[in-house]
């Protein structure tokens, strides 16, 4: 009897996981769809937890709205803090503010700055994920946690391995930052992990200015404007 209650167990647990897969399907047509029709756009990430008071807030709401002035629209993770002050510069700008809302327990909200047809909601990461990379033109990396650390290295990854067309990745807040790339610097390429061209993936700014110089340089170099 307990192995036919364990054998049933464990077919339902297939049973569901086979299920799940019209759900991952649906989150994935639902965001293409929708993403496809927005146009070139820019993703910023950053912490869930910064203040409103704080310097990197203020620091990402003029970002974001340099980008939108620059004729990008922006995409956020859709919650609070650094993602709120994304959309919130965008909007300020009269420009695209898209918002990727995640199904979470704790901290995920999202906020009032996204444009009302541009509010996607996603239950799974990956597929989130999938969207930030596949219709973004540059990713803006504001100070954050392990979520701003996970989108930063998904997309360095995929660049590295050619999976994907390189784009501008833009860390701002060298005192945020550079701890970390110091770190690449000296142990990984210093152990031979990661090759030298690889840290030319990586751009370290302190400015807007900065961040809507290395974009435009970019795609200049590619023949493009914001509106391609």
């Amino acid at each position: 009897m307990r192995k036919e209650r364990h054998h049933k167990g464990w077919n339902e647990i297939k049973t569901n996981d086979s299920w799940a897969l019209f759900k991952i399907m649906g989150e994935f047509v639902n965001g293409f769809e929708k993403m496809s029709a927005i146009g070139p756009c820019v993703s910023i990430f950053g912490s869930a937890r910064t203040k409103e008071h704080h310097e990197y807030y203020q620091l990402a709401v003029d970002t974001a709205a340099k980008i939108a002035e620059a004729g990008y629209g922006v995409i956020t993770g859709g919650g609070p803090g650094i993602m709120e002050a994304g959309n919130r510069g965008a909007h300020k700008a009269g420009g695209t503010s898209v918002g990727l809302n995640i199904d979470l327990p704790f901290e995920q909200h999202d906020n009032p700055y996204i444009d009302s047809d541009k509010s996607l909601d996603f239950d799974y990461f990956f597929v989130r994920k999938v969207m930030f990379v596949k219709y973004s033109q540059g990713f803006v990396v504001m100070p954050g946690g392990f979520g701003t650390l996970d989108e930063l290295f998904e997309a360095i990854t995929l660049i590295q391995t050619k999976k994907i067309e390189s784009f501008p990745i833009i860390l701002v807040g060298t005192e945020y930052w550079q701890g970390l790339l110091e770190w690449i610097k000296t142990t990984m390429l210093g152990n031979g992990t990661i090759s030298a061209s690889d840290l030319d993936l990586l751009h370290l700014v302190d400015s807007a200015e900065e961040v809507v110089d290395i974009l435009d340089g970019f795609y200049r170099g590619h023949n493009l404007s914001p509106n391609f």
